[in-house]
């Protein structure tokens, strides 16, 4: 076990004490403060205790908490630290496949904590190497040193060498020396038996040579003698090659013996001469063989070369590719593939991600409406939100059932309060302009078209925020003008039609109708989440002519407010809202009383949004086409339901 581990495992207090050593400081002081570290794309960054200390990273959830134990540790030893490309106050902390990302409060504070994460470490690689377990590294010698290419092999026991190790079993004679046809391997087994032939001859022939030079050097002594002796006398040479000296008795004796044909100590010459070129030439000839044989299987070996490397580089792209999956599933949710300027995630990604976010929400809120239906249909409905029929139309005079606890709600007078001017100024250009038909230079699409509902759009960009205005026109029968406002205002059944909001809370009341609400709206990852402050107002708006109907109108629109202040948590939306209804009423044949068979509430609903933040513009307007028109027929067919058997309110 390394050093590493051991200290990981173990956290012994030898290990974890500073001492020193030669003089010089093995340990470091303990280094802590606040860092904002990533949670989850739900929670976002958090502010957390970090403590740095003999090597390890830990974090609390407050430096209140560091007695209870921290959340989380990583060992820095192998640790790569990553400051971030764009963020100055942002690095990135990855062992393995753990990542932390950081932020600091400022990037001088980052670069205090990169400077003490690094002297830790470096104090700890320090350590490792004084007192622990050192690797060893295997150097090769040189080649000249291996005999390789050196002096030393160019020597004569060089030649008893092997020709190849494949072959090393085949070292018996082969029969077959100089024959044709046979495998490559066959043909390196004849090599080998020739190596030993060769060898064996050449030891031969070096002995013969070397008896020779021998037998030459001592004639030429004892002939040098002699004629120095006696320079007259100097021997004759017969025809036969010995040499004949005169004796002083006039006999002849032989000097020097000749050389035999057998050679010197019965070595036949010409015969091993023979062996050697026969040998040679066999060689050749197998060498010659081995060379077509290679020629021959070079294209069997190119092409199985080929599939092999064919072979690598798609096991090569299979890692490469299942590496960087791993990747994104490791670090898919972290802060660098959510919504901003420099996101990892493309369009695409986005945009399936956004999509599938919204399909699980619709079937959670499936589920949940189908548990309501449910209660309700076990529990019954106490009476009550039962309206007045009274109002200003021409069949006011006509008799209809009253409640005795009905609400009487009329058009509210014009309550002073210091908006009242900006509300008042919104009215009137939602009465120009909202109402003014969709045809002519205004560009407008129709993008949905459902029954009676369309929804039309045009595409409005500013520095790169999509700003389309939206207009959806509907009808709506049974119900009045009056009461889809008074539900699409009152934030009392504001949860009970819309799904797309967290939380939300009245701010402030400027009068009984005009109130100030932040709400925030539920986050679709990879899209950061919004908020929203906004003024709600209901006016009606009396018809000039008696045969046209009132008009009642909601306008929403974004104002400031000190209680509500924009925080880092979400992205500040801005929005210009105005649900503009109409009621219409049919006569009823007769004297019947009027029902709500006789009206129908013509809908005109206008929304102008600057979602703020990053996201793609193809993202934006693909939600804003499939999120809108199930806005409006959920929210109407919820003022169905609940208006349904309910007194009628004009």
């Amino acid at each position: 076990m390394s050093d590493n581990q051991s200290w990981n495992s173990s956290g012994s207090e030898e290990d974890l004490e500073p001492r020193e050593e030669l003089g010089h400081p093995v340990g470091v002081a303990e280094f802590s403060g606040v860092l904002s570290k990533w949670t989850n794309y739900i929670h976002g960054w958090q502010d957390r205790w970090v403590v740095l200390k003999n090597n390890t990273l830990s974090y609390y959830k407050s430096q209140d908490e560091t007695e209870y134990g921290c959340r989380g540790s990583l060992c820095l030893s192998k640790a790569v630290i990553t400051p971030h490309e764009f963020d100055e106050c942002r690095l990135d902390i990855s062992v393995n496949d753990s990542v932390w990302y950081l932020r600091a409060q400022d990037p001088e504070h980052r670069h205090h904590w990169i400077d003490s994460i690094e002297l830790h470490r470096s104090i700890r690689e320090g350590r490792r190497d004084k007192g622990g377990v050192q690797g060893t590294v295997i150097i090769p010698p040189p080649l000249a040193d291996s005999g390789y290419g050196s002096e030393s092999s160019l020597r004569r026991h060089g030649s008893m060498l092997s020709l190849t190790s494949a072959t090393s079993g085949y070292s018996a004679t082969s029969t077959s020396s100089f024959k044709k046809g046979h495998s490559l391997r066959e043909k390196l087994a004849e090599m080998e038996t020739f190596r030993d032939i060769l060898c064996r001859q050449v030891d031969t022939l070096q002995r013969y040579f070397d008896a020779c030079a021998d037998g030459v050097s001592k004639d030429e002594l004892q002939r040098d003698k002699i004629v120095e002796d006696d320079e007259d006398d100097f021997p004759n040479t017969r025809t036969d090659g010995e040499f004949l000296h005169n004796n002083n008795n006039g006999s002849k004796e032989k000097l020097f013996q000749a050389l035999n044909p057998k050679g010197i100590n019965g070595i036949d010459f010409k015969g091993e001469a023979i062996t050697f070129k026969a040998t040679t030439a066999g060689i050749l000839a197998t060498l010659s063989h081995c060379i077509d044989l290679m020629v021959k299987s070079e294209d069997s070996w190119q092409k199985r070369m080929d599939k092999e490397m064919e072979k690598r580089r798609r096991i090569e792209e299979g890692y490469k590719s299942t590496l960087n999956d791993l990747k994104k599933k490791t670090h898919f949710g972290g802060p660098d593939y959510e919504e901003g300027p420099n996101s990892l995630i493309n369009e695409d990604e986005f945009f399936d991600a956004v999509e599938a976010a919204l399909d699980r929400q619709d079937k959670m809120e499936e589920q949940s409406q189908t548990e309501k239906t449910r209660i309700q249909r076990s529990s019954p409905v106490p009476p009550g939100d039962v309206y007045s029929s009274t109002g200003t139309h021409r069949f006011s005079n006509k008799p209809h059932s009253q409640s005795s606890a009905a609400l009487i709600v009329r058009a509210p007078p014009h309550h002073g309060h210091r908006f009242s001017s900006e509300v008042e100024d919104m009215v009137q250009s939602h009465m120009t302009y909202s109402l003014q038909d969709v045809g002519g230079d205004a560009n407008w699409q129709l993008v949905v078209e459902e029954g009676e509902m369309k929804v039309y759009r045009r595409e409005v960009e500013e520095n790169g925020i999509v700003l389309d205005p939206l207009k959806a026109t509907h009808s709506v029968k049974g119900v009045t003008g009056h009461e889809v406002c008074h539900y699409f205002w009152d934030t009392t059944y504001r949860n009970d039609w819309e799904t797309t909001i967290e939380n939300f809370n009245v701010v402030e009341t400027l009068s009984d109708n005009a109130v100030i609400i932040y709400q925030t709206h539920k986050r679709v990852w990879p899209a950061s989440q919004r908020d929203v402050l906004y003024l709600s107002a209901m006016r009606k708006i009396l018809a000039n002519n008696e045969n046209d109907p009132d008009t009642w109108l909601v306008c929403n629109f974004s104002v400031d407010h000190d209680d509500a202040q924009p925080t880092n948590r979400c992205v500040r939306a801005k929005i210009n809202i105005a649900m503009i209804c109409q009621t219409l009423v049919s006569p009823p044949e007769g004297d019947k009383e009027i029902s709500r068979d006789n009206i129908m509430c013509k809908i005109t609903y206008v929304a102008n949004v600057n979602p703020g933040g990053w996201a793609p513009a193809s993202v934006l307007r693909a939600v804003a086409k499939r999120e809108y028109p199930k806005f409006l027929k959920r929210f109407t067919s919820y003022v169905q339901e609940k208006t349904a058997g309910k007194p009628i309110l004009f």
